[in-house]
């Protein structure tokens, strides 16, 4: 499944204390996270709507809206990682975090590698247990999604009519990513050794594949048949390395 290796993750880090925020920023920057922090409840849930993280780090006390308010309010619309921030001895608010939706929580004060480790740990738990959700026949890469059994294509949800070899073809790409592949080796793999036109067709093909898929949405889209002067085409996704 080409999903979600290497994509570098998005955390959103809210707390008043804008010392905690910059700290917190450093270290999980530091260990190749991106970083956005918020300083009050409302303006957190704007961070959240805006962003869509992979992963949020909250504190439970801060202005507008507290966190158990911010938590509750996400967890209508997504189930992202949540690392809750409580006080020392407060062990009523960690478990109220909890089952309002929280993933875990953190004693302030805490040591901010401590805080990176967690992060880690539940993202890999998090991507681990996605990825045994989704059945082996599904192959996602950000908006583009394929299912093998049923042969169907959808970007964003919009179904794509292909034909034949545009399927085969766009499968293919999207089971082998990142590898670079000759007009020949696309040729001996879609068409077979036995086809007797011209190598040029996988231009052609491609071109059509790049127009349709790429027609149904305004957006840049978030994966590319990307061609490799000299050599052939690539397929990259949001998650390419």
């Amino acid at each position: 499944m080409f999903r979600g290796r290497c994509r570098v993750k998005n955390v959103l880090v809210v707390d008043d204390d804008h010392n905690i925020c910059r700290i917190t920023k450093l270290y999980l920057e530091k260990s190749g996270y991106a970083v956005v922090t918020a300083n009050d409840g409302e303006q957190a849930l704007t961070q959240f709507e805006q962003l869509q993280p992979d992963f949020i780090v909250l504190d439970i006390m801060l202005p507008k809206r507290d966190g158990w308010s911010v938590c509750k309010k996400i967890r209508t619309a997504s189930d992202v990682p949540i690392l809750m921030l409580t006080a020392r001895g407060h062990v009523d608010e960690r478990i109220e975090g909890l089952q309002m939706g929280a993933d875990d929580y953190l004693v302030k004060p805490f040591d901010p590698n401590e805080l990176v480790a967690r992060v880690t740990t539940i993202l890999r738990r998090t991507m681990i247990r996605t990825e045994a959700a989704v059945p082996a026949h599904l192959y996602e890469v950000g908006s583009l999604r394929i299912d093998a059994l049923s042969h169907d294509v959808t970007v964003e949800g919009q179904l794509v009519a292909l034909p034949k070899k545009e399927y085969e073809l766009l499968l293919f790409f999207v089971r082998n990513p990142n590898q670079v592949f000759t007009r020949e080796d696309l040729i001996a793999k879609i068409w077979g050794w036995d086809f007797e036109g011209e190598d040029r067709v996988v231009d052609l093909y491609i071109k059509r594949l790049r127009q349709k898929l790429t027609a149904l949405t305004e957006r840049k889209v978030d994966w590319n048949i990307r061609t490799v002067w000299g050599i052939g085409y690539k397929f990259e996704g949001p998650d390419a390395c």
